[in-house]
Parts: structure tokens; C-alpha cells; sequence
């Protein structure tokens, strides 16, 4: 069974920027790990799986839309939107300490059994 929302917060750091992941040159959170966070995020909506099965993050769309710098304190809050079977889709929201949108995204995760797909996925590099 599923929440319907979760809440992260984090510290941007330098490990999180632009410059240090490669996504740009400037001392900013990095889109990728904006996107990182959401997801993130997301999962903790979906921690009640049953033993064997997680969710793995199959679309993203967003929008970074307010650079952050390091030492700003984000908080991440992903709301379910619909399930349909194995399928979940997120509203995904991230702010800043002033009440200021960081980034919006909407978000699809798909709920698999753990040991098949690592097995799949092993067997196609072999």
C-alpha cells in the first residue's frame, strides 16, 4: 500500500553542484540531482512494498526552475496522483526555505520484482 505523500529536505552542498557533477560550470544544485531528490523522494511514498518488489523510475519531466545555492536548505514533496496496477504517477514539488519553487515535475515509477528484473538485467550483459 502506497502514501499519498512524502517529504525530504536536504542542504545543497558542493558534491550537489553543477560544476562538481559535470550538468554545468556553476556552484549550483545540478538539475540531475534535482532530479535525483524527487525521485528519491517518490520512493518514500512507495516503502510498503511487499518483500521482493520495488518501483523503478521509469519518466521524468521537469523543470528546474530557480538555482539554488550551496548551503540553501530544499524540501522535496511528491504526491501520488494515480495508481493504475504496477504503474504510480507522482506531482513532484521542490522548494525553497523562502516558500520559492525550485523545481516541478511530474514523475512515473513502475512496481517490479526485484530478483527477475536484476536477472534480466544481468543476462542482457552477458
Amino acid at each position: 500500500m502506497a502514501v499519498t505523500s512524502a517529504v525530504h529536505t536536504l542542504v545543497v552542498t558542493p558534491e550537489l553542484t553543477a560544476a562538481t557533477v559535470g550538468s554545468g560550470l556553476l556552484p549550483v544544485f545540478a538539475t540531475p540531482m534535482a532530479a535525483a531528490f524527487m525521485e528519491s523522494t517518490a520512493c518514500l511514498c512507495l516503502d510498503s512494498l511487499p518483500e521482493g518488489e520495488t518501483t523503478v523510475g521509469v519518466r521524468i519531466d521537469i523543470q528546474h526552475l530557480k538555482a539554488s545555492a550551496v548551503g540553501e536548505t530544499l524540501t522535496c514533496r511528491a504526491t501520488l496522483v494515480r495508481q493504475e496496477g504496477r504503474r504510480y504517477w507522482f506531482d513532484i514539488r521542490v522548494l525553497n526555505a523562502r516558500g520559492e519553487e525550485v523545481a516541478v515535475a511530474s514523475h512515473e515509477r513502475v512496481r517490479v520484482d526485484s530478483g527477475r528484473f536484476m536477472a534480466k538485467v544481468q543476462a542482457a550483459v552477458q
